[in-house]
């Protein structure tokens, strides 16, 4: 696949692929005109650092993670780092959702307020 097929699949900029593949994150084959050449699992591979990079891993980390995924196998150091991170991701979430209900609150209290919060018309 050319950069511009993988870039439209994947709704991730040309810029961001060549940044992936200077991180080491996204290989790539030349071909003989020069041009970069990825293969059909680029996709799915460029989705996944999409994810990790959502979640808040920096690129390092990405970098240290993609060959477990794809391997099943992942050293003690790393799995400590990962577990660290889920934890990490799941509190973000716990405060997103806490977030959320305070604004549904507010947005119910605008739609519908309670009698205290009415004033009265001269």
């Amino acid at each position: 696949m050319r950069i511009g097929e993988v870039a439209r699949e994947t709704g991730v900029s040309v810029r961001a692929l060549r940044y992936y593949e200077e991180q080491d994150l996204l290989p790539s084959e030349r071909s003989a005109g020069g041009q970069r050449r990825y293969p059909a699992s680029a996709v799915d591979r460029v989705r996944l650092i999409q994810q990790l990079f959502a979640a808040g891993l920096p690129s390092r980390s990405v970098r240290e993670v993609l060959p477990c995924v794809y391997s099943g196998t992942v050293t003690p150091g790393l799995l400590d780092h990962l577990e660290a991170e889920r934890a990490r991701i799941s509190e973000r979430i716990t405060d997103l959702l806490a977030a959320r209900d305070r604004l549904d609150t507010v947005i119910a209290n605008t739609r519908n307020p309670p009698a205290e919060c009415l004033h009265p018309r001269d």
